[in-house]
Formats: C-alpha cells, structure tokens, sequence
C-alpha cells in the first residue's frame, strides 16, 4: 500500500553524524509506523526502500559531510511494508566551531508531476545500479541532467514546481 502525506505535513527528523535518529516528530512515526521508542538511536535507514537508488544517497552523503544542502526525492519503507515518497531538505547540523554534530531533514509531499518524472527516472537508474553499481546509475542521472541542460539542484526545483 502507497501511503501519501498531506499537503501541509512536514515529516522532521534529527541524526547524529552516524545516521542514528536522535529527534523524530508525530508525523514521522505516524508515516513510518513506527513508534518513538522504535525509531530512537536506530539508524535513518530502518525506513530505507530497497527501490531507492544507491546513486541519490551517494549524492546526498557528499553533499551533506560537505556541509552543503540537498533537496531529493526518496521513497521510504514502513514498519509495515507499505511506502511513501517525500521531497527531503537534508542539512547538516554544526556547533559554534563548525563542526559536523549530526543532520536535520525535513521533508513534505512531492508534486505529482516530480513523481511522474522521477519514478521512472529511478527505475532506470536502479536498473543500472543492478548491471553495473552505483557508477552506472551516476552515468543514468547524469545523461537525464545533461539531455535537460540543468544542474541536479534545479531537475529537482523543476519537477516539484
């Protein structure tokens, strides 16, 4: 079963710098169907899909241990095996020196037209990634950015719109 968010809903998560959730709001637990005490210092990717492209979480990784933020589209898996796809803002979290102390996402419903364009765009990448690792999926997201002129950051504005 697909679930879907509302439109107002932000699904708000907090991680160390392990990926372990140290924060979890209502919505994350309703969504996920998990409870609070099942989600608390587990690793971010109990809600992992296995149809999410390896590809997209390589790109988020580096992006965030370089302190730089990300918009992505990602399609989760629940306590109860059912799925829900989000739009998640992924930043990362510092104190007053700088450091990396852990990361903050916060992710709502994507558009039903970024959802036509990206189901599809993953499959393909997944397909890839199956044959020929995370590099072939890197060579199928980057073909889609470069047949559209546009940058990662701004496929991804795009299609939300």
């Amino acid at each position: 079963m697909i679930l879907e968010m509302k439109p107002d809903d932000f699904i708000i998560s907090k991680t160390d710098t392990k990926g372990r959730l140290t924060y979890v709001n209502k919505i994350f637990m309703t969504m996920a169907e998990y409870s609070e005490e099942e989600l608390l210092g587990k690793p971010h990717n109990i809600v992992r899909h296995p149809e999410m492209p390896k590809t997209v979480f390589k790109l988020l990784w580096s992006r965030i241990q370089n302190k730089e933020e990300i918009f992505a589209f990602v399609v989760n898996k629940t306590k109860k095996g059912n799925e829900y796809w989000v739009l998640a803002n992924v930043t990362t979290s510092v104190d007053e020196r700088g450091n990396i102390i852990g990361f903050y996402s916060v992710r709502r419903k994507p558009s039903d037209n970024a959802l036509n364009i990206i189901k599809p765009l993953y499959a393909k990448m997944l397909q890839a990634e199956r044959s020929g690792g995370i590099a072939a999926g890197e060579k199928v997201l980057n073909d889609a950015l470069f047949q559209e002129g546009v940058s990662y950051d701004e496929f991804i504005i795009a299609i939300q719109g």
